[in-house]
This record gives structure tokens, C-alpha cells and sequence, in this order.
């Protein structure tokens, strides 16, 4: 899909920012650059779409030598996301959606149901399309800009540090929301990020860059198991190091609860009282006859309510954090522990609940964490 051959860019005074860069990136795969200020990550990324001319060596997109194309023409045909997000404040969020659309002169009616679709994607209701960017909240206008980079169907998008400038929550957020996109919407990815957590939550490989080289590439399991030098160990960071040098980089589905507390909205609040006191616990996860998650609701709630409400569809909160069976587990410790949250419900991609993993759950693999690290940075000191 997209190949780099003996790529650079070199400045005035000689200076390379980018030297003989070597890279073959398949269709339908998510690569993240990253590195450290001045590493080349972002020159590279912007030569692909012609915003930086390279000095020497070929980038192609599907056999085609870019510079043989309109550089107008080529951006539209490649999605591309900043930090900045870079929404139109006198525009509409359809009308900045539909920006590139509206460029290749498709229909309006078209263009308006395809902000309508995306807006879908990342949970945003049709109430959104006649609003301004500045009545949104930056986690939103972030959303915002990642479909306007789909709104054209792109089969590449580029993205520089798109969720850098956001709070850890919100970002964290974003990142399961678009790794979700990503295994729906099958694009190519070129993703540019300086935070090692992120490259290893996001990418199906990853690129280290020094200087201006790529000095490894491979999936975030190789590289956490073999760095290719000290520069990528020290980069990595030794915390990651220890966690990856166990046998198996274990996932929410080896050790979620397979059987899950459930109930249905249809069911009385009384009813749902009687389940809490059978399996002793204080709250409940809802889900419909197609086991689809649709929220929860605890004894606070049912108490709060007791005296208006009858069934625990109208009670129920469908503001509820989930993670994907394939979560590193890793990840969702840590994110249980940021969140303190007593559990996080399991799903599929389809938001089938098929798990759960309690804090409690988590006790023995976070003392084992804590202790294995120290006896394993006793051996090397």
C-alpha cells in the first residue's frame, strides 16, 4: 500500500532530518512513529503527503510515485489529523466534516448523510451536526477532527499526535474509541506519537526513530522482548521492560469472570434487589435479550428512586467505562486504579458483555507486579 524507498530530506547546511528511511506498510496496517524531538517521526509522516518535498528516494501509495501527482489532488485523497484539530470556528461541525467531501463536489445531501454516519461512529448524535466547534469540549472537537479525515473515505490517514493535548482521561478514552474505529473501518494508519504507552496500546507495528533512521521496527511484543539496542532499552524505559519479560503478556480474557452479574431493564427495581441479595453484591450490570451492555445500576440508585420509579430501565446509568476482551491487561489495571472504579465490564466489538474484572480480581497480579519488580531490579543492580 504504502512503500518508502531510500527516503530523506535534507535542509540547508546539510543537515538531514531524514536519512535513507527503508519502509513497507501493508494495507489495512496501524504504524506509529516515535522517537525523540527532532527524530525525523514527523518530517517523514509529512513527506508522505507532500506538506514536506523529500530530497531523495521514492514514496509510493499503491505503485504510484507521489511526485508524480497533484499535491492538491493527493491530500485529498489522504486523511490528516493534528493535535491542534484545526476545525473551522464559522463552520458548522457537518460543514467541517464535510469539508473534503464538499471539495470532490459530492451532493449536499450526501455529504450531510455522511457526517450523519460518522457522527454515529464515536457515539454523537444528529444534534451535533448544527452546531459550532466552540460548544463543544476538546475531547469532542477531537472526535471531530478524526472524521473529518474519514468523511472522504481515505484508504490512508495520517495522524500527528492527535490526542496529545488532551486530559489523560479524556485521551485514554479516544485512543479505545480509535482503536474500535480502526478494527471496524480497516485504513491504513500512519500515526505519530511520542508516548511509548500509546504506540504500544495503538500499533500493529511500531517504528523507533533516531536521528533521522529508523533504528527498529516490529510489533509492540517484539520490541518490548527484544530491543534491538541500548537506545531502544533506555527509550522503552525499564518498567516496561520488566513487565513484557514475563512468558506471557497476559489479556483481560485470561482472567476476567466469565459470569458476570446480570439483569434486563424490563425487570422490576424489587427484582433487581432480590439478584444483589442472592450473589451479594450492590450492583448490577443491565444488558438486553441479545446480552448488549446498556449500563448498569446499583442499591444508591434504586434507593434514590425507589418512591417514582418501578422498572430498572428508568434508573439505569448507560454511562459506563468497558474494555475490549484483547485489552493487555497491563493497561486495564492501570486504568481501574486511575478511574477507582470497583470493576470494569468486558466486551466484544459488538458490546456483547462477555466478562467482567474486579478490582479485587486484580489484588494478586498487582502485588505480583510490585514484588516481582523489586527482586527483578535486585538482580540487576
Amino acid at each position: 500500500m504504502l512503500t518508502l524507498e531510500n527516503v530523506s530530506k535534507n535542509y540547508k547546511g546539510g543537515k538531514k532530518a531524514v536519512n535513507s528511511i527503508n519502509l513497507k506498510i501493508e494495507k489495512g496496517e496501524f504504524i506509529c512513529f516515535i522517537g525523540p524531538s527532532g527524530c525525523g517521526k514527523t518530517t517523514t509522516m509529512k513527506m508522505i503527503n507532500r506538506l514536506i518535498e523529500p530530497s531523495s528516494g521514492t514514496i509510493s501509495i499503491d505503485g504510484e510515485n507521489i511526485m508524480e501527482q497533484d499535491p492538491v489532488e493527493l491530500r485529498r485523497k489522504i486523511g490528516y489529523v493534528i493535535q491542534q484539530i484545526g476545525l473551522f470556528p464559522h463552520m458548522t461541525i457537518q460543514q467541517n466534516i464535510a469539508l473534503v467531501p464538499k471539495l470532490l463536489k459530492w451532493p449536499e445531501e450526501k455529504r450531510k448523510e455522511r457526517a450523519r454516519e460518522l457522527l454515529k461512529l464515536v457515539d454523537m448524535g444528529p444534534e451535533y451536526l448544527d452546531r459550532y466547534p466552540h460548544e463543544l469540549s476538546g475531547g469532542q472537537q477531537q472526535r471531530i477532527g478524526v472524521l473529518r479525515a474519514l468523511a472522504a473515505e481515505p484508504p490512508l490517514i495520517l495522524m500527528d499526535e492527535p490526542f496529545g493535548a488532551l486530559d489523560p482521561i479524556t485521551r485514554d478514552s479516544l485512543q479505545e474509541e480509535f482503536k474500535k474505529l480502526q478494527k471496524t473501518l480497516h485504513k491504513t494508519i500512519v500515526f505519530v506519537t511520542h508516548d511509548m504507552d500509546e504506540a504500544i496500546k495503538l500499533a500493529d507495528r511500531i517504528v523507533i526513530l533516531k536521528a533521522g533512521e529508523i533504528v527498529q521496527v516490529g510489533t509492540p511484543d517484539e520490541i518490548l522482548r527484544n530491543p534491538a539496542d541500548e537506545f531502544v532499552e533506555e527509550f522503552i524505559g525499564k518498567e516496561r521492560l520488566i513487565q513484557s519479560s514475563s512468558p506471557d503478556m497476559e489479556r483481560v480474557d485470561q482472567i476476567m469472570n466469565k459470569q458476570p452479574v446480570t439483569i434486563t431493564a424490563d425487570k422490576t427495581l424489587s427484582e433487581a434487589i432480590q439478584v444483589m441479595r442472592e450473589h451479594r453484591v450492590d450492583s448490577l450490570l443491565v444488558v438486553d435479550s441479545r446480552n448488549v451492555l446498556q449500563g448498569f445500576v446499583d442499591v444508591e440508585m434504586i434507593d434514590q428512586h425507589r418512591r417514582k420509579a418501578k422498572l430498572v430501565a428508568e434508573v439505569l446509568n448507560p454511562d459506563i467505562y468497558t474494555v475490549l476482551s484483547s485489552t493487555l491487561l497491563r493497561d486495564t489495571v492501570h486504568k481501574i486504579l486511575k478511574r477507582g472504579v470497583k470493576y470494569v465490564p468486558v466486551v466484544d466489538e459488538d458490546h456483547h458483555l462477555v466478562g467482567i474484572v474486579t478490582r479485587a480480581s486484580l489484588v494478586d497480579i498487582v502485588y505480583e507486579s510490585i514484588w516481582g519488580e523489586e527482586n527483578q531490579l535486585a538482580v540487576m543492580s
